[in-house]
């Protein structure tokens, strides 16, 4: 069975496979044993509650319970930026016009942000290549949102998700050799390494504080603007469902997209809803179309599974092993999401 928890100390060589697997361009999720069980360090302070709001790092273990192995990752940062700055770039535009001359042109730019400080972030998400099967991946992508719904209270207003932008199969990044290798003179996988290492300053230092025009860049790196990597477009599509948007910010090193929401308008906020359990044989539980992601709503050992079973008067039926890996009896509560959304008619 797939299972949903907190990442735990355990987990720090099986997570080390998965930052290896994760190859270029996931900054927090770097191959360094040393980084990794400071996060997981970090994530398990957050929910014993011993650290600042600044610090608060959520970190989730999809974990095969056959093999005892996590073969995926995801997080949730609680606020941006009040530590240290959290930066991205702002797609805006400037606008050079002359009347006598009978020239106006609007321009597209490039403006160095920190607009989103104080906004919780969807992060650190990688499943295994080899588990990328029987809905796993939209299972932890959108077990965050359920989360969020559970515990609303530990977040901010806005939620967003840095995407991975284009690197292609060397690591090399249109934009970052267009941008800023310019500043930096260092190449793209040692600058991603150490932002993901959590050595930020020189971003600081050495990034430019005035406008960059868009259409000076190369025509290579102006198209990757705003685009993901190939292998994040599941991702991306996962969290647009979910009500997230590009709303015209990109990752300084890659370009990629950071999408973002107010949490309220997230549709698990709109569509989870608790129900009570009722423990029953295998064979008396009735088959769904779409599987539900279940939580058990217990902050202290949080986990969730997917059933391929709904909900009805509201009662959900659990086999005696589903009960178990939740850590629930007959009667408990727990939390509910159809993993797809449900088309209106």
């Amino acid at each position: 069975m797939m299972i949903i928890r907190y990442i735990q100390q355990k987990d720090i060589h099986d997570l080390y496979q998965l930052a290896k697997k994760a190859g270029f361009g996931l900054t927090s999720l770097q191959p360094d044993m040393e980084i990794l069980a400071a996060r997981i360090d970090r994530a398990v302070k957050t929910v014993e509650g011993k650290l600042d709001k600044s610090e608060q790092g959520y970190l989730f273990a999809l974990e095969d319970t056959a093999l005892n192995k996590v073969v995926g990752v995801c997080g949730i940062e609680v606020a941006l930026g009040l530590k240290e700055p959290w930066y991205n770039f702002h797609v805006g535009t400037q606008v050079h016009s002359s009347e006598p001359l009978n020239v106006y042109k609007a321009l597209p730019t490039l403006y160095l942000s920190n607009n989103h400080t104080n906004c919780s972030e969807l992060c650190t998400l990688f499943l295994d290549p080899d588990y990328r099967l029987n809905k796993n991946g939209k299972f932890l992508s959108k077990v965050r949102f359920l989360f969020l719904s559970a515990f609303r209270q530990y977040f901010e207003e806005t939620i967003v998700a840095e995407m991975r932008g284009f690197s292609d199969e060397h690591g090399r990044s249109p934009f970052w050799d267009a941008v800023g290798h310019k500043f930096f003179d260092m190449e793209f996988a040692k600058a991603d390494y150490l932002s993901g290492t959590g050595k930020k300053v020189f971003i600081a230092e050495l990034m430019p504080r005035h406008p960059l025009y868009v259409d000076m860049l190369p025509d290579e790196a102006k198209a990757v603007i705003g685009a993901v990597h190939p292998n994040t477009v599941p991702a991306y599509n996962l969290l647009i469902e979910e009500g997230l948007r590009y709303k015209g910010y990109v990752d300084i090193f890659d370009g990629g997209a950071t999408l973002q929401a107010d949490i309220e308008h997230l549709r698990a906020m709109k569509d989870s809803h608790v129900v009570r359990v009722e423990v029953v044989q295998q064979e008396n539980i009735p088959v769904a179309d779409a599987p539900y992601i279940v939580a058990n709503d217990d902050y202290d050992h949080y986990r969730a599974i997917l059933v391929y079973s709904s909900p009805a008067h509201d009662v959900l039926k659990l086999s005696e092993e589903q009960a178990h890996q939740l850590h629930v009896s007959d009667g408990d509560s727990v939390r509910v999401l159809n993993i797809e959304i449900q088309k209106k008619s």
